[in-house]
């Protein structure tokens, strides 16, 4: 089993920052492909991006590309998400995950991905 923890949400400001990290326990987190969703009131949970074990191959959904950063330390099982220029539409409940294998083509579907946090919160005021 793999535990997922989420933090840093919070309420920002449009054009802001955050940073989510996402702090891993159970397995070998170097051996753990890292994903992030997110999910808006009433819609359905969203592929935000992912990176690989070494961090070498980076994926990001078309709506964060160029303003989010997805990172990892694998020496402090942390995978992280650093989020600028935010806007309104990026509010969400904010979700870690994980799994041990698969392709990269199969990332952005939900049923891919083998483990989950609990989501946190952030909120982008206008």
């Amino acid at each position: 089993q793999v535990q997922l923890v989420e933090a840093g949400g919070g309420l920002v400001q449009a054009g802001g920052s955050l940073r989510l990290s996402c702090a891993t326990s159970g397995r070998t987190f170097g051996t753990l492909r890292m994903g992030w969703f997110r999910q808006a009131p009433g819609k359905e949970r969203q592929f935000v991006g992912t990176i690989n074990w070494s961090g070498s191959s980076i994926y990001y959904a078309d709506s964060v590309k160029g303003r989010f950063t997805i990172s990892r330390d694998n020496a402090k099982n942390t995978a992280y998400l650093q989020m600028n220029s935010l806007k309104p539409e990026d509010t969400a409940v904010y979700y870690c995950t994980a799994r041990t294998g698969g392709s990269s083509r199969i990332d952005a579907y939900t049923r891919s991905w083998d483990y989950w946090g609990q989501g946190t919160q952030v909120t982008v005021s206008s």
